[in-house]
Parts: structure tokens; sequence; C-alpha cells
């Protein structure tokens, strides 16, 4: 599996806190090595070069925030596409749904359902096994 389309992004913040593994260097992000998240286009030269060099199958990371790079990627390739539902993405609907602010389990279900919609054939998520339940 390639992460060929792996953003440098601000939605992984909760998972580096809790990981304690948010950059020590004087660089304080990973934007040299990960993805410009204004730039579409080297996400699919990147894709295009991974599934040449024998990669099985895409992931796209973050997912919310790229799922039009999802979709067009999905419209390209033909080859299994996932998307990471990251920890902010997690952290966002899990405060909200504390606050009593939106419906939880409606949120979770249309949040993934609109990953899937965009062309993903597999999600990695955080509520994997509670949503394992729900579709049972």
């Amino acid at each position: 599996m390639s992460y060929s389309a792996k953003y440098a992004s601000s939605f992984y913040g909760p998972f580096r806190d809790a990981a304690e593994s948010a950059p020590k260097s004087k660089i304080k992000d990973r934007k040299t090595y990960q993805m410009d998240y204004g730039n579409s286009r080297e996400a699919l030269r990147e894709i295009e070069l991974d599934i040449k060099e024998g990669a099985d199958m895409i992931l796209i990371k973050p997912a919310l925030p790229y799922l039009d790079i999802l979709k067009t990627a999905r419209e390209n390739f033909n080859i299994p596409m996932g998307a990471y539902c990251v920890s902010g993405e997690y952290s966002m609907i899990e405060a909200a749904a504390q606050n009593g602010w939106i419906n939880r389990k409606e949120v979770i279900m249309e949040t993934l359902m609109s990953i899937k919609r965009a062309g993903a054939d597999f999600i990695i998520t955080y509520w994997a096994k509670e949503i394992a339940e729900y579709l049972q």
C-alpha cells in the first residue's frame, strides 16, 4: 500500500500530541516530505509513479479535506483506493458530539459514506469496530 497522497496536514495534531511525536527539530512540521495541501497535480503524479513501481493499493491521508483527490484518483486509476480518516477528523466529530452539537452516530455514518462516495474501496478509521457493529 502506497501513501502516495499523504498531505502535510494539521489534522494529524491530536495523534502527534498523544504519541508525543511532534517534530522536535528546528523544522516544526513535515512539509519537507509530505505533500503541499494546495497541490492536487502532484498527488496524481505520485500515485501514477507508485502504481508503475508496483503499488497494489493507494491511500489518501487525511480523508475529508482531500475527497477531491480521492475522487480524481478513482476516475484516473484502476487500483484499490483507500482513505484514512485521521485523528483530527475523528476529534472534531467526537468534540462536537460531546458538546451536544451533532448526532454522533449519524455524523460518523455520513462522514464515512462521503469518503466511500468519493471513491474509497476501504477506509481506515478510529471508528472501525463501532461501524462494524452498526453494519451487522
